[in-house]
């Protein structure tokens, strides 16, 4: 995943420091805006471009992140109005793929930040921002079994199938722990990034499963989801639950004992340096092929602790 760009990339990377004198507005186009996690996004990336006099910077996404189509048309109309650079979060990996393909053929800059282009695609982008989701993944595994042990049930409660995040962190922890244990695995069911269905499938996987000791919620609305179904079957803090992402609503879980943990992603920090780094492309600058935003276990105990709460929001 952190070997991106081809030779051909970096002599795109170096064309398109042609466009450093132009100035203009910098378009973040995410994944949804109904999100505390992409809002968290916007918070970095305005960060970022405070105090810019010669560049803007403009934020938008669809109503949901199943809403692809309307995702592509967000980045074919930055393009088409002639923005300086683009700092994209794709919905999928291949629906993407010919918007910023018209963006490098119009000597536009992308970085991709949170999830990956697939392989067709990786030759018109010249930087991706992400979470190594297949680190976390492994790490959201092994605290599963340090707290359940080796044998019994886990659900997992995925969002969006296919989505270059859901790959990484979704299958990584399914072959943690088919690797490391002998705990069989229920699901993924996939909740479209919707709080209220994760709620309903979670609900009707405790039902069916009795005798599930834990459960993964991948992303902020299916956690929110997974951690409200706990809590109305009267199963909070008796099935081991992990969460991923960090806003209000999962703090509180973990610290009242619904969720063991929830593994929060540098947010912020995607916003900020994928703006950063279209600026430094915009000067002609060389920038890394992948810089890796990191991710945290937030626990009970460390929550509280300032290199926990520099990642919540």
């Amino acid at each position: 995943m952190k070997k991106l760009l081809t030779t051909a990339m970096m002599a795109s990377a170096l064309a398109l420091s042609a466009a450093a004198a132009q100035a203009g507005e910098i378009a973040v186009i995410v994944k949804t805006t109904n999100s505390n996690f992409w809002q968290n996004v916007n918070k970095g990336a305005s960060a970022a471009i405070e105090g810019q006099s010669d560049h803007t910077m403009t934020f938008n996404g669809p109503a949901s992140e199943s809403a692809v189509a309307d995702q592509v048309s967000l980045v074919e109309n930055a393009i088409n109005r002639g923005v300086s650079g683009i700092v994209l979060a794709p919905s999928d990996p291949e629906a993407l793929i010919p918007a910023v393909k018209k963006a490098y053929e119009s000597e536009i800059p992308v970085v991709i930040i949170d999830s990956g282009l697939a392989d067709n695609g990786k030759e018109f982008y010249q930087s991706f921002l992400s979470t190594d989701n297949c680190a976390a993944g492994q790490l959201v595994a092994d605290k599963m079994i340090s707290e359940v042990g080796t044998e019994g049930k886990v659900a997992v409660m995925s969002y969006v199938a296919g989505v270059g995040s859901e790959l990484g962190r979704v299958g990584c922890f399914v072959k943690r722990i088919e690797d490391q244990s002998k705990i069989e695995i229920v699901g993924p069911y996939y909740s479209q990034s919707q709080m209220a269905t994760a709620l309903n499938q979670t609900t009707d996987v405790l039902a069916a499963n009795p005798d599930l000791v834990g459960i993964f919620g991948a992303n902020e609305p299916t956690a929110i989801g997974m951690g409200r179904a706990l809590a109305q079957a009267g199963k909070a803090g008796k099935v081991t639950a992990i969460g991923f992402d960090g806003n209000t609503d999962l703090q509180d879980f973990v610290r009242d004992g619904t969720l063991a943990a929830t593994a929060v992603q540098g947010s912020f920090q995607m916003g900020e340096i994928g703006v950063q780094t279209i600026l430094k492309l915009l000067n002609g600058e060389q920038v890394p092929n992948f810089i890796d935003t990191g991710v945290v276990l937030a626990t009970k105990d460390n929550i509280d602790h300032p290199s926990v709460q520099n990642v919540l929001y």
